[in-house]
Parts: C-alpha cells; structure tokens; sequence
C-alpha cells in the first residue's frame, strides 16, 4: 500500500488524517520484538507508543481491532501472567516511523501479591525511564472505573506527561454501557486525565476505533523541526535499566 497522506513541512503541525488512512497505516502493524527484562529493549528512534492497562481491561482486543489482525497482540487464557513487553512496527513499504508497546496487564486476583508489586513496578519504570515513549494509552472498563493501580500508575506519569507526553484514558468495552452511561463514565475520565484525553471504545460496536487510529497517527507524526534529521530505523541497542519481568 502506498502513503498516500500528505507528509508534515518542517515547523507546522502534522496534516489531518482521515479515518480510512489512519486505519490504513494501523494495519502495516507487524511484531518488531519482545522482551522479558527491561535491558533487552532496543533503543527506539522513532515514536512509541505504550498501552497498559488492568488485566481483562481489553488490552490485546483494543490493539488487534485497531490493526485489524486478529492475532497481532496475545491474549492470553490465564490474564496476568504474560510477563513480557512486546513491540510492533507501524510504517508503509518497510519504513518504521512508530512503534506500539504492549504492556503487561496488571492487578489480576489470581496473581500472587509479590508479582503484582513487581509487575507494577517494571511498569513505572518502563513508563518513567523510557526514552522513546510518545504516548501512553491507558485502558479501563468504564463499568470498573480505575482501579488503585491505576491511579498509582496516573500519578507516577504525571511530570511526564505534563512535560508533554501524550496520554490517553481509552475506555473500552463501551457497548456494555448505555448512551447516558457513556457520557458520564467519559466526564469522569476526562477529569481523571489529568492534562491527558479520554475517549469512548468498542470493539464490538467499532465505536471510536477510526477516532483512535487518528490520533495514534497524530501522536506518531508531530511536527518536524526545520533542522531535523530523516528518523533513524530502530537499532538493537538496549537500555541500561535492569529490571525484568519475569520471576
């Protein structure tokens, strides 16, 4: 598939993407990598983005509707124990210009409580220390509401995001709710945001996909300084930081 959506000029804002596009290049999503420890992760040139979120929060099912590729992100049949950080490519005719993370779930019961202190704690430093990072997409089920964690989480990314960082509180599983529910759950989100935004979701319905898919481009595709560089594919350099993941 060709690019066809125009390129940003040096000094603007990136160019508005409509929702066809922006699923378009969602689709060339393709698995860069996965790491069970923080150090393993190549050093990242371009954007990346990370979606995290409580397990059974509809992490993996939000990823592979946006990139429609059923099996892209695992689900795995025992929620919160995929101990791993995995990474996908985003770019047309074999060029990266993003890349998503897709973080472990946190907080489910079945886990000991020692794992989910760790997990959680992996995580934040993940979200804090990572260079790359562009974006946070944080999911929650509406009918939950954020949990402790993520609210632990919320406040750890604060400096970041209010540095720049992009933040998203994306509420999925949006057809278990009525109109009226929605509205309020998206109100209270938005407060909740902290600087960031708050957006409707379902996979179901494909409530708010097309929207989502346009703001990742967005978030992917910032304005160009007129002294920078053409962007670099991702090398395999690691970070230093030396937290893992797995037990």
């Amino acid at each position: 598939m060709t690019n066809s959506s125009p390129a940003p000029v040096a000094g603007t804002l990136p160019p508005a993407i409509d929702g066809k596009l922006a699923m378009g290049w969602m689709h060339t999503a393709r698995f860069l990598t996965t790491a069970a420890q923080l150090h393993h992760l190549p050093t990242i040139d371009v954007p990346e983005i990370a979606f995290v979120g409580r397990s059974n929060a509809g992490k993996s099912t939000c990823i592979n509707t946006l990139t429609q590729q059923k099996q892209l992100a695992f689900a795995s049949k025992k929620p919160g124990r995929t101990q791993h950080i995995n990474l996908f490519s985003l770019g047309r005719q074999g060029i990266t210009d993003a890349v998503l993370a897709d973080l472990p779930g946190y907080g489910y019961a079945a886990v000991s409580r020692s794992d989910k202190i760790r997990w959680q704690q992996v995580m934040v430093n993940y979200l804090i220390t990572r260079s790359s990072l562009t974006g946070i997409v944080l999911l929650c089920d509406p009918r939950l509401g954020l949990t402790e964690l993520d609210e632990a989480l919320l406040e750890a990314v604060r400096p970041r995001v209010e540095d720049g960082l992009k933040f998203l509180i994306l509420l999925t599983k949006a057809d278990k709710l009525t109109r009226a529910e929605q509205a309020k759950a998206l109100s209270i989100a938005r407060l909740q945001a902290g600087g960031g935004e708050a957006k409707i979701f379902s996979a179901l319905k494909r409530q708010g996909v097309d929207e989502v898919a346009q703001l990742l481009w967005q978030w992917s595709h910032p304005a160009i300084p007129a002294d920078a560089a053409t962007p670099a594919e991702p090398s395999v350099a690691t970070d230093s930081a030396e937290d893992s993941l797995a037990p």
